[in-house]
């Protein structure tokens, strides 16, 4: 990439900022559940013909791509999600969410993961990159992927044929905003986001009433017995230099106080970047699971059943070094990050298309908030995270970040015109 031909795509960007912020907050107040994303999907495929993308829609459901060819050169493909999650939001922003959800529930809405900022900046960089022609060469892939807050939309579109729908690329790039100052732009080479997977436990106990107890195997107690137990798992069962996370997201049993139940549901998340220590540790509550079950007598065997499962990110070496070799030239605030215990399905799509990819962060978080959180000891109760219902990133620098890296990194592999 020449430090030319970025100046030049992103000479358009003063002008085009207040599209991309509009985008954001048309966006953010109009959030979709994975696979439900009909009006996201159709908001993004127009915006991209209107800059002379050709675009192929309803790819694994709601999946968009859009691709845009500028003589012969490399094909470089960026991707963004489409969803939301089910999440009541509480930001009291003037474009806050009031969606109801699929209506199948009614239940609220929310971009509480930053999809909103992901789209927002990839269709910023694309007008940007098709503005310019003059800068480069070679084919440009907008991926908008759906589903990935469960794991399933990235083969969703696999499974539809992706790789007969666009040109093979040789390289794929994606981002992710996060808790970290607005303006800062990290990544590193090999192991970055963790492997993820979901499991849901179900209990089965003997019912009673409330006054005898002793007629029961009660499995709300059962349920707090394995919720303890399980958090043994990685302060008992794993080597400090072995990372984890083990989280029992959701709890649910019973209806009234006086009513023992006959079951518990459980769900269960659990985080490696090791693939031996992943699998340790998911045998791990299985075992812990059944023999806590043994101890309550209960009646049946549990069932445990995977419901998801996201793959590790790792980032390829050389391609990484190229990208952070850009990012260095261009940010002020370009780091090698830490390994991150989030994950993403990303992955998922250049492995199946045979391309190298890398993935980075950028923060959305206020420098001056963050840094007086940070002074104060106080990151963890006053910086909202992702899937918080708090989560709000600011819109600058933030989106600027955003498209600037998405195009940085591109350019990283486009071609300049022949002279």
């Amino acid at each position: 990439m020449s430090d030319e031909a970025a100046s030049a795509v992103l000479a358009g960007l003063d002008a085009l900022r207040g599209d991309v912020e509009d985008w954001y907050r048309d966006l953010h107040a109009h959030p979709e559940l994975g696979f439900a994303e009909h009006r996201t999907a159709a908001e993004v495929a127009g915006k991209l013909r209107a800059c002379g993308y050709e675009v192929t829609t309803g790819i694994g459901g709601t999946g968009v791509v859009g691709v845009l060819v500028h003589g012969t050169g490399p094909v470089v493909l960026l991707r963004a999600e489409l969803d939301a999650l089910p999440l009541r939001e509480r930001t009291g922003l003037p474009y806050a969410s009031r969606a109801g959800g699929d209506g199948a529930e009614g239940r609220a809405v929310m971009h509480a993961c930053g999809h909103d900022v992901h789209m927002a900046c990839l269709l910023g960089a694309a007008h940007l990159m098709a503005a310019a022609p003059g800068a480069w060469q070679g084919t440009l892939v907008v991926l908008f992927q759906p589903a990935e807050e469960s794991g399933a939309g990235a083969r969703a579109m696999i499974a539809d044929g992706l790789a007969e729908r666009i040109p093979a690329p040789d390289i794929a790039l994606a981002q992710h905003v996060f808790h970290a100052p607005a303006g800062y732009v990290g990544t590193r080479a090999g192991s970055f986001l963790a492997a993820a997977d979901t499991l849901r436990v179900v209990l089965h106990g003997r019912g009673a009433h409330g006054s005898k107890p002793e007629a029961s195997v009660d499995p709300v107690v059962l349920a707090a017995m394995v919720v303890l137990r399980l958090q043994t798992i990685v302060a008992r069962e794993l080597a400090a230099a072995e990372q984890a996370v083990v989280t029992v997201g959701s709890i649910r049993a019973g209806e009234g106080a006086n009513v023992i139940p006959e079951s518990a549901e459980l769900l269960v998340n659990v985080r490696a970047f090791d693939e031996d220590v992943r699998a340790r540790v998911i045998e791990a509550v299985g075992r812990m699971v059944r023999a806590e079950c043994a101890a309550s007598r209960a009646p049946r065997e549990p069932e445990i059943e995977h419901l998801s499962s996201f793959p590790a990110t790792r980032n390829d070496p050389e391609a990484t070094a190229r990208v952070a070799a850009a990012f260095g030239r261009h940010f002020a605030d370009a780091v090698r990050a830490e390994r991150l215990t989030p994950s993403d399905d990303f992955t998922e799509i250049p492995r199946a298309l045979g391309a190298p990819s890398t993935f980075w962060v950028i923060g959305g978080t206020d420098p001056a908030a963050y840094a007086a959180a940070e002074r104060a000891g106080t990151l963890a109760a006053d910086v909202p995270v992702n899937h918080s219902p708090r989560f709000a990133p600011v819109l600058q620098p933030t989106l600027d970040t955003g498209v600037r890296a998405l195009v940085v990194a591109a350019l990283a592999w486009l071609a300049p015109p022949a002279a």
